[in-house]
């Protein structure tokens, strides 16, 4: 299995714009943050999870020539908006690519982005649209997705819900407020946990970095990868300062995890 953390940061992005922080005038790659995003290969299926606004410049700079299905999180533009980039997909496959949503996120989706879900509304001839097969997943129930087995599991952010994922040894949850206890229970045993860790001072819909790390030492998994980081903390001194076990990822970043 292979995890490639396509984007790690905040719905900002760093550098953000207009800021003259140390930060966002770094010359180190890694303080360089899109959206977050995140590719999986494993079982011969290539499974993307979200869809934000860099989309193509992640695609590109990670040489994927194909995906054969996307897992969302939640409706938040920085998590969805770069959603029309699926159009060369399901122009390569000649077929609808299948998308996996909870059922609120799937009715956003239908509502806010009708061109490419109403059936009525056909591209002109000599253009395209993304042809995408949407299926609503429950959580805790385990679902294929292009053959692979995956977990959804719900988590509270703000007034809605995010879907975290877990495949085999690897988990991936972001924007997630807290992992309770029985969600921990089913997230034992891991080998990479993906988890978003805002700052460190606390925030109302998000994991600040203390928070993670207590979240990470109750889970347990060998080693987990930060994500959803702001212009707040560099790349290096935040590495420095974390817990063995626990470090902050960067775009690019690729992990192979044995099955």
């Amino acid at each position: 299995m292979r995890l490639t953390l396509l984007g790690t940061g905040t719905s900002f992005g760093v550098p953000q714009i207009g800021c003259d922080c140390a930060v966002c005038h770094s010359s180190d790659p890694k303080d360089n943050r899109t959206r977050t995003a995140a590719l999986i290969e494993t079982g011969g299926a290539t499974l993307l999870i979200d869809t934000p606004p860099e989309l193509r410049i992640q695609i590109l700079r990670a040489g994927i020539k194909r995906v054969d299905a996307v897992l969302y999180t939640h409706e938040h533009a920085d998590h969805v908006a770069g959603i029309d980039d699926l159009r060369i997909f399901s122009n390569q496959r000649r077929a609808p690519l299948p998308v996996f949503a909870s059922a609120p996120m799937a009715s956003h989706l239908r509502e806010g982005y009708r061109y490419i879900f109403d059936e009525g509304q056909d591209p002109y001839a000599g253009t395209s649209k993304p042809r995408l097969d949407l299926h609503e997943v429950v959580a805790g129930r385990m679902q294929e997705v292009a053959g692979v087995a995956v977990l959804p599991l719900a988590f509270a952010h703000g007034h809605g819900t995010v879907l975290g994922f877990r495949i085999g040894p690897l988990a991936y949850l972001t924007d997630v407020k807290q992992v309770p206890e029985a969600a921990r229970e089913l997230l034992r045993g891991l080998d990479v946990l993906v988890l978003n860790a805002l700052w460190w001072r606390p925030h109302p819909t998000h994991l600040s970095i203390p928070e993670a790390i207590e979240t990470a030492h109750a889970i347990g998994a060998r080693r987990t990868i930060l994500t959803h980081l702001t212009h707040e903390t560099g790349h290096a001194e935040l590495a420095a300062r974390l817990p063995s076990g626990v470090e902050p990822g960067f775009d690019g970043q690729t992990l192979e995890i044995s099955p």
